[in-house]
């Protein structure tokens, strides 16, 4: 296999967008076309090979991303379906980190929408070249100019069709291809395998000719060898204009915008010749950066089956017949089954039992993966999430994946006395699959927290617990996840001594407590010198502000965003212990926090609402009560978009109540933004409910 595909015929691609533009559509479709299915898989039906989580067909949604390779035109392509909505945001962020390239897939009528820009934004994070797919051309309202404005203003100036739409919405047929310059019309009767190359016809051969010379023009910006040609009026070949096209694609210097209606089966084969042409193969990009576990120096792998081996765990799934499947690129090297791998992230030797290539949650099993590939690994014990895998003579650890911090709480608790062991080992394994669910013990209600993204989120996660792992559990309702932190700088001092008979206990720290930069969380160092407190007894003190940390001053709400540091104590040669120095460490960040001005923090939501215009004062006064600060309305189509920032706490069902202000015919979408200080009434409220005996009892019996 691997001497029939190059690695320049390699292609590693995703397909993200925002919810509902018709990505898995978009992907069942390369699967049928590349021959993988025979039969297309449909999700308003529930059929579709990508969507193979039961919840994923009863929804219509994607909930994780699937991976599958498929061959064209002599190239194999490596193609992972990302989900769309913003709970599930960690899958496309983990899938872009690995992939080569993207397709980000926009609707015609819809246009650029918040999800859109939010993956956008991880694309730009891990600089992967990219293309855009404008879907659903054969929808009423649909306005392909629209969303190219759209595109060049909110994501990318550099940017144009090489495609215009041959008509639209039901006259919508196929495409005019500005680089070969002529006509694709699609033949429905084969679902589109077939189309048909004609000349441009006459009524749009002024607007082609137009946006030929558009992308000419906007590729010469940024390629020098076309702006020569371009400055001195000489002709520029198509085969000129296919290179300039890949050169700067590659670069991330260009995007190029096609067009299609996946549903309709019409250029889905176009934007695979484009994926072939245009996006990067492994070799077409820098090698990999990673630095020495132990010296730190700089280390780069270059996309060579010789090289050493340098791979990245990006995924944990959980498989029914082989137990937990590590999905694996491979950077450099080859991984070969039965053989030992190096974990340098988390130093340990790992033995490879199989490697299988994925099709959706099918499997293929293969001897090897080699660089420039994605496979999954069975028999990684101890590889999670953003592991570096390496050779242990040679290591290296490669840059790990930023995971957002969870928005909304819930309680759980197992339904019987049989439930307790299966919940905590149901959830030690959604966690290693799933890095933005958070698990926690509550020491003062006795409770199990789960922390997620969003109450979709939460929900999956428990209907997945039922369905996969059979545990009963009752769910309290969701909570949103306060956090706290302080607004100036204090010296605080902890001690802990304890004189019993026998040996005592002896603790004392000299703390410097300053807030942090935003999300950077709670750090600390060490400025102890001269010895006052022994180098052994360090790590202690440092355990005792981490774990202290999670539950703050105020309400009890996860501390963050502090600075910490060691500067001063004392130590007994007896006494002392590192107990004692953890709990001194407790009691001096915990006193520090309230002297410095602790506050609390709540989540805030970015939030677009379309509505028509006439329910549109209804929208924003309801809006304007929830705390919302509305920054935009803009038009878009027949229906108004207000777009801006609210206060997580204020949401909770409110899909019911914008439901209900406009007859069922405004919709919504939410995304966390930021993190900003409770208003002061309503924090007093907070923390007076939290500190309640009652509240304790009632969030015990939840």
């Amino acid at each position: 296999m691997a001497n029939v595909y190059p690695l320049e015929k390699t292609r590693n691609f995703g397909i993200a967008a925002h919810i509902d533009a018709g990505k898995t559509t978009t992907s069942e479709r390369v699967l049928f076309y590349t021959g993988k299915v025979h039969r297309m898989g449909e999700v308003h039906e529930g059929t579709a090979t990508m969507d193979w989580m039961a919840q994923e067909q009863e929804r219509g949604i994607t909930i994780t991303s699937a991976a599958t390779t498929c061959f064209w035109k002599d190239h194999r392509l490596n193609l992972i379906d990302t989900p769309g909505h913003v709970d599930f945001t960690v899958e496309v962020e983990r899938s872009l980190k690995v992939l080569d390239g993207a397709v980000i897939v926009f609707c015609a009528v819809g246009g650029v929408e918040p999800q859109s820009e939010t993956v956008w934004r991880q694309a730009d994070r891990y600089k992967v070249p990219r293309m855009c797919f404008i879907n659903k051309m054969d929808r009423v309202g649909a306005d392909f100019k629209m969303v190219v404005s759209q595109i060049r203003e909110r994501l990318n100036p550099s940017s144009a069709p090489i495609q215009l739409p041959l008509g639209a919405e039901d006259k919508f047929q196929g495409q005019i291809d500005l680089v070969e310059m002529n006509a694709k019309i699609y033949h429905t009767e084969d679902l589109g395998s077939h189309y048909e190359v004609i000349d441009i016809p006459a009524e749009y051969k002024k607007d082609a000719e137009a946006a030929h010379a558009d992308l000419i023009e906007k590729l010469s910006e940024v390629d020098d060898e076309l702006m020569e040609k371009f400055i001195h009026g000489q002709a520029i070949s198509m085969e000129e204009l296919k290179k300039a096209l890949r050169r700067t694609t590659i670069q991330n210097a260009f995007i190029p915008i096609l067009c299609g209606s996946s549903f309709k089966n019409k250029g889905v084969q176009l934007m695979l010749d484009a994926i072939v042409d245009y996006l990067p193969s492994p070799v077409d990009l820098p090698p990999v950066h990673g630095v020495h576990p132990v010296t730190g120096e700089d280390l780069y792998r270059k996309p060579d089956a010789k090289e050493p081996l340098a791979a990245l765990a990006f995924k944990i799934a959980t498989d029914p017949f082989v137990g937990k499947l590590t999905f694996i690129r491979i950077y450099s090297g080859t991984i070969t089954s039965g053989t030992y791998v190096y974990n340098a992230s988390k130093n340990e030797k790992e033995r490879v039992g199989k490697l299988v290539r994925m099709h959706a949650n099918k499997q293929e099993i293969v001897d090897e993966i080699r660089a420039g590939d994605i496979g999954a690994a069975v028999g990684l014990k101890k590889t999670e999430t953003g592991d570096s895998v390496c050779e242990e003579k040679n290591p290296i650890i490669l840059e790990r994946m930023q995971f957002p911090d969870p928005v909304i709480d819930m309680a759980i608790e197992p339904a019987t006395k049989a439930d307790q062991e299966k919940l905590g080992l149901a959830l030690s394994r959604l966690r290693e699959e799933d890095p933005t669910l958070r698990v926690h013990y509550d020491h003062e209600t006795g409770e199990t927290i789960i922390s997620g993204m969003g109450e979709l989120h939460l929900e999956i996660i428990v209907d997945r617990m039922k369905r996969e792992f059979k545990v009963e559990a009752n769910v309290g309702k969701p909570q949103v996840a306060f956090k706290e932190t302080i607004t100036r700088e204090v010296e605080i001092v902890g001690k802990h001594i304890q004189q019993s008979g026998g040996r005592g206990q002896y603790g004392h720290v000299v703390f410097d407590m300053k807030p942090n930069e935003k999300g950077k969380g709670v750090t600390f160092e060490s400025k102890i010198v001269g010895g006052a407190i022994p180098r052994e007894y360090i790590p202690a003190v440092k355990s005792g502000v981490m774990e202290a940390a999670l539950s703050g001053a105020l309400a009890g709400y996860p501390a963050t965003d502090i600075h910490v540091d060691l500067t001063d104590g004392s130590f007994h040669v007896v006494d002392s212990s590192e107990l004692a120095f953890k709990l001194a460490a407790i009691y001096a960040f915990k006193d520090g926090m309230r002297q410095a001005g602790a506050i609390l923090l709540e989540p805030i939501m970015n939030i677009e609402v379309t509505t028509p215009e006439e329910f549109m004062g209804d929208v924003i006064g309801d809006l304007s009560s929830r705390r919302c600060k509305i920054e935009s309305m803009t038009q878009k189509g027949a229906v108004k978009a207000i777009r801006g920032f609210v206060p997580l706490s204020e949401m909770f069902g409110y899909a019911t109540s914008v439901r209900s202000l406009s007859q069922g015919r405004a919709t919504f979408m939410m995304e966390p933004s930021h993190y900003e200080e409770v208003p002061k009434m309503i924090a007093e409220k907070i923390v007076k409910a939290s500190n309640t005996q009652e509240a304790i009892a009632q969030r015990r019996n939840r």
